[in-house]
């Protein structure tokens, strides 16, 4: 079973970020927000499509259910 800090040390070993925090506690759900400059430009299914490619075949296999919400820095400015 996998653990929050590890899921979200495969999303920064595959993409670049300014902020991840991965919360979950049962090994197989886990809830994601990711502020990456490489969302700039893209709609969010394409952002999310950037999320599911840092973390790779642990999506089908290890990964049950990832809740993500993804940011731009300049749209993490705005709300922090």
């Amino acid at each position: 079973m996998l653990t929050a800090t590890e899921v979200e040390s495969y999303i920064l070993q595959g993409l670049e970020c300014d902020y991840v925090q991965v919360q979950g506690n049962d090994g197989q759900h886990f809830e994601a927000v990711i502020v990456s400059p490489e969302f700039v430009g893209k709609n969010m299914v394409q952002q999310h499509q950037l999320v599911y490619k840092a973390l790779g075949d642990r999506m089908r296999s290890e990964i049950h259910a990832l809740s993500i919400r993804t940011l731009t820095p300049e749209a993490w400015a705005e709300i922090r």
